[in-house]
């Protein structure tokens, strides 16, 4: 049976394709998954020659139930508005990358609305993504995200070069940090989805 991760938040620039891609990148070490990029700038389907481990597809038939895949992640562009409430249903957990920022979190309430009108809020998970350590705004910033009552994942997923450069580089195993980071994030994400 196919499990399926949305991958969503309606504010752009969050980082859904990159943490869908180390998603894909880590999990299919354990798991046969696939990714389907349903963003229309297409940037995850432009890599699909370079990635062997895993099938990153723009077709939307893998969203129906078939023996193929173990995970499927679903890449959503900022504005899916029509197909969302769709693709909520389908989850069996929906991931909401935000950065740290007030806007940011503000921005994401969009995507919190459709989540709560479907009743999933329960199978979602925000993941602060691109987080500078050290200030006090990301403690701020989890102060407003208390009030949409999501789980916020345990790991938050440091500003790190090795996170944009992992595109090309098909991962960040160069960098320890960055790897410690999307292996204690992927755990979260199987312990949620078990």
């Amino acid at each position: 049976m196919n499990k399926y991760i949305l991958c969503t938040n309606s504010k752009g620039g969050v980082g859904k394709s990159t943490l869908s891609l180390n998603l894909a990148i880590t999990l299919s070490e354990e798991f046969k998954v696939a990714v389907i990029d349903l963003d229309h700038q297409g940037s995850l389907i432009l890599l699909k020659n370079q990635y062997t481990k895993f099938n990153i597809t723009n077709e939307q038939y893998l969203l129906y139930p078939n023996q193929e895949y173990d995970i499927i992640i679903i890449d959503c562009p900022p504005y899916l508005q029509k197909d969302l409430p769709k693709l909520i249903r389908l989850a069996d957990l929906i991931i909401i990358p935000t950065r740290a920022g007030i806007l940011d979190v503000l921005a994401m309430s969009g995507t919190v609305h459709l989540i709560e009108k479907e009743k999933m809020k329960h199978k979602s998970l925000i993941v602060l993504n691109m987080i500078k350590h050290n200030t006090t705004l990301t403690e701020e910033v989890l102060n407003f995200m208390v009030a949409h009552k999501i789980k916020i994942a345990k790991t938050r997923l440091s500003d790190l070069v090795s996170f944009t450069r992992s595109v090309a580089l098909k991962g960040v195993f160069n960098d320890k940090k960055a790897q410690r980071q999307i292996d204690n994030l992927t755990l979260e994400v199987k312990n949620l989805l078990n």
